[in-house]
């Protein structure tokens, strides 16, 4: 057996491959751009065969990286949630671009849904919410678009899947069709708990004319997830973990723990609180889901998410060409004394937690003669922190408190944020050091698997980093609060 780690962490803009060591430290990387495209409003894909092409290319080039196939023992997956792909179970090809979690194609069927009534029901079974973001209306949009694709999945010839289903069966050969919980508790078709009352949902498949034939088996986060086949990666490797990206950060942070939460700042933003073995409820429209799952641990989670957080600084940079890289952003926002009465809210795919509103679209507001090109940028900057606020406001009004925020993802080396974060939430930021959180979480999951650590030693691991203490005056941070609140009210109306 070899003694490092092969993760894959398939991001909603890139995807990349990180082998990691016994120890649980990196020893290579590989990365590779996805580009996502935009045919209609609201409809965001990927190519789904680009995914699994550009995966296998960054897998080969980590494990050369590493020292050849010999030195991995195992694979773990992590992955952007949500994205559905339906594909041929005689060829692996899927007859339609992915939907990526951020589309809102579906918008009509979810709005005639909570008209019929459907969704204190529907929270009940899957701790969800009736709305695009999930996978199941995605689903039911493929087989009803696509020529011949519901006939053919109610006689088993078709597989669906979120991304590490279709990786793992891409890495098979078509040997296992599996999910892992975290996924399968994003679909809106799974029955929520722990261990032998939860699974796929009769009565969710039934709403959303999802035939059960295409749905893959369900295991936990650190189980057997089948071998990848020999010439694929050089030698035949058993796949061990596998979890959303989210949940996998959450453990990534070592938040086993009741009360413990993280945050992490991509694409989008997603808060998750641990809590423990009871079924979370919220009245503050935050979704119930699964947290992690492995041999003799688990925890459910409460959760809430931002849909534009990275999108803001990749608009800023690559379609208002207002910065040169992200690097800037910050630079710029520190040389301002204020937003000079700036708001952006980011509804670029509709607003998410506490809101849900899909038909919300971005304004700016505030605009003088005054405002420059540095304050929106310092504006977009600002509206990550405003909606981080919102959501822990909601957690706290459900009962969940939440004391210190763990961060990790792409824009939390943005130091200026950062703080800015910590003085708008009132609230220490704790930043660490190694910043993948995502790919270690899979990487620790895929270590409780092979048996290098337990649950309980990955829970009681102190994670070194940067603690960001707020510093504004609670009477300036409430003013530009209630700017926030202001403009999100326009957005809304």
């Amino acid at each position: 057996m070899g003694d490092y780690i092969l993760v894959i962490d398939e991001g909603t803009t890139s995807t990349r491959a990180i082998v990691f060591d016994r120890d649980l430290n990196e020893v290579a990387l590989a990365q590779e751009e996805v580009p996502l495209t935009y045919p209609n409003d609201g409809w965001v894909e990927q190519d789904g065969e680009e995914i699994w092409e550009k995966t296998l290319g960054v897998c080969r080039s980590a494990i050369a990286e590493a020292g050849g196939a010999e030195r991995i023992a195992g694979i773990g997956i992590t992955n952007q949630r949500e994205t559905t792909l339906v594909w041929d179970r005689a060829t692996g090809t899927p007859v339609a671009p992915a939907i990526i979690w951020q589309d809102r194609r579906t918008a009509e069927t979810c709005d005639r849904l909570r008209k019929q009534g459907h969704e204190a029901a529907v929270h009940e079974e899957t701790g969800l919410l009736i709305d695009p973001y999930f996978s199941g209306t995605k689903i039911g949009w493929i087989l009803d678009n696509v020529d011949g694709a519901r006939a053919r999945a109610e006689a088993g010839e078709l597989a669906f899947g979120t991304i590490e289903s279709f990786l793992i069966w891409k890495l098979t050969g078509g040997a296992s069709h599996v999910t892992d919980v975290t996924n399968a508790s994003r679909t809106l078709l799974y029955r929520l708990g722990l261990g032998g009352d939860a699974g796929w949902s009769e009565s969710m498949c039934s709403l959303l004319g999802v035939p059960k034939p295409l749905l893959p088996e369900i295991r936990q986060n650190a189980d057997d997830f089948g071998t990848s086949a020999a010439a694929l990666l050089g030698k035949a490797l058993p796949i061990l973990s596998a979890a959303g990206d989210q949940q996998s950060a959450l453990v990534g942070q070592a938040c086993l723990d009741v009360g413990t939460a993280k945050i992490t700042y991509g694409t989008g933003a997603f808060l998750v609180a641990n809590c423990g073995l009871d079924r979370p409820q919220s009245v503050n429209r935050l979704l119930g889901t699964i947290g992690y799952e492995a041999p003799g641990r688990g925890a459910m989670a409460l959760e809430g998410s931002i849909f534009n957080a990275g999108t803001i600084v990749q608009w800023l940079r690559d379609d208002l060409r207002l910065i040169e890289d992200a690097a800037e952003s910050a630079e710029i926002a520190a040389s301002l004394p204020g937003n000079g009465g700036v708001y952006i809210v980011p509804a670029f795919t509709g607003l998410g937690a506490p809101h849900w509103e899909a038909d919300a679209r971005g304004t700016i507001t505030g605009i003088t003669r005054a405002t420059t090109a540095e304050h929106l940028v310092r504006a977009g900057l600002e509206s990550v922190a405003y909606q981080t606020r919102d959501l822990l406001d909601a957690f706290e009004a459900d009962g969940v408190a939440i004391k210190e925020l763990r961060v990790d993802g792409g824009m939390v080396a943005n130091d200026w944020l950062m703080q800015f974060i910590a003085d708008i939430c009132e609230r220490p930021i704790l930043r660490p050091d190694y910043r993948e959180m995502t790919a270690l979480g899979a990487a620790a999951l895929a270590g409780m698997q092979l048996g290098w650590l337990s649950a309980d030693d990955w829970a009681s691991r102190t994670v070194p980093g940067t603690r960001f203490e707020p510093q504004m005056e609670k009477t300036a941070s409430a003013r530009l609060r209630r700017g926030w609140a202001t403009a999100l009210k326009k957005t809304l109306a």
